[in-house]
């Protein structure tokens, strides 16, 4: 069975939608009707259920997408790591959530990089249960995240603190800037546990999202307020764009690598995991909005 035939099981399973499936895949729409028929037959059950304004996916659908996924990361990977191998490259993959991308891993994929002659690699964004599978499943060398992943094959460490600050498009208080337009971001569990005790007694958010950067733009054209990395909204805050808002401290966020413990690129990621500290020292302006 092709692997192209899984690829785009997975796509349509992701759009639920038979054209955009095969726009982002480049190829025709009935390319993509036929694929899914041959695994349809190949499995002997129906993947989608077909309605006019919808598709959705069956029993048999929800249970293969697992499976399909394994399939093409573990094909991908071999495929890469042989065509390193014929150039006597390394293969390291790296992956985080969307929200450790914008925050943080953004800005040390450069530092990596560089600092890793003859080394390929891979990054991706993928979810904190992705994160998890793929590490026990050997198709990911390191995990970044702002919960620790809990399993006796895995090593995790915390290597940077986040530090997120609640600001908002106008000068102003807590209170206000918690009532009107305020934007709930996931920073991770713990920072949802930790969120409702500090405020239990706010209304609901006015948008939630799961990523930073869709908060910033969102507040900076429909007014707002949001927690978010100090790193990123410095800019923002030196340009009056955005403003801390009066008698709320930072919040510092842990940032965790995880690894197998027996992973083959033990040295390599040791070597990253001491690269990727302090990857934000706070600048004078930092240092001294956060001390008022």
């Amino acid at each position: 069975m092709d692997v192209k035939v899984f690829k785009t099981f997975l796509e349509v399973a992701q759009t639920r939608h038979f054209g955009r499936a095969a726009e982002n895949l480049y190829i025709t729409q009935a390319a993509v009707s036929a694929r899914i028929k041959q695994l349809e037959s190949f499995f002997d059950s129906s993947l989608f259920i077909r309605d006019r304004n919808s598709i959705k996916l069956t029993t048999s659908g929800e249970r293969l997408v697992a499976y399909a996924e394994v399939m093409v990361n573990t094909l991908e990977q071999a495929k890469n790591e042989l065509a390193l191998a014929n150039n006597k490259a390394l293969q390291l993959t790296m992956a985080g959530t969307p929200n450790i991308w914008d925050a943080y891993l953004q800005h040390c994929l450069s530092r990596v990089t560089e600092a890793f002659g003859g080394y390929g690699f891979l990054a991706e964004a993928l979810s904190r249960e992705q994160l998890n599978r793929q590490l026990i499943e050997r198709t990911l060398d390191m995990a970044f995240g702002f919960d620790p992943l809990k399993s006796d094959e895995l090593e995790c460490k915390q290597v940077a603190d986040l530090v997120l600050v609640l600001v908002s498009t106008q000068p102003t208080g807590q209170e206000q800037a918690l009532s009107q337009q305020y934007v709930y971001v996931d920073w991770g569990t713990r920072f949802a546990s930790e969120h409702a005790e500090r405020h239990y007694r706010i209304p609901p958010p006015y948008l939630r999202t799961s990523t930073g950067r869709i908060a910033l733009d969102f507040i900076l054209e429909k007014s707002g307020s949001a927690y978010l990395p100090l790193s990123i909204v410095e800019p923002f805050l030196a340009a009056k764009q955005l403003y801390l808002v009066d008698d709320v401290e930072p919040w510092n966020r842990p940032i965790y690598l995880s690894y197998r413990k027996d992973s083959s690129s033990l040295e390599a990621i040791t070597k990253i995991q001491a690269l990727v500290k302090d990857i934000y020292p706070l600048t004078a302006y930092s240092l001294q909005q956060v001390s008022k």
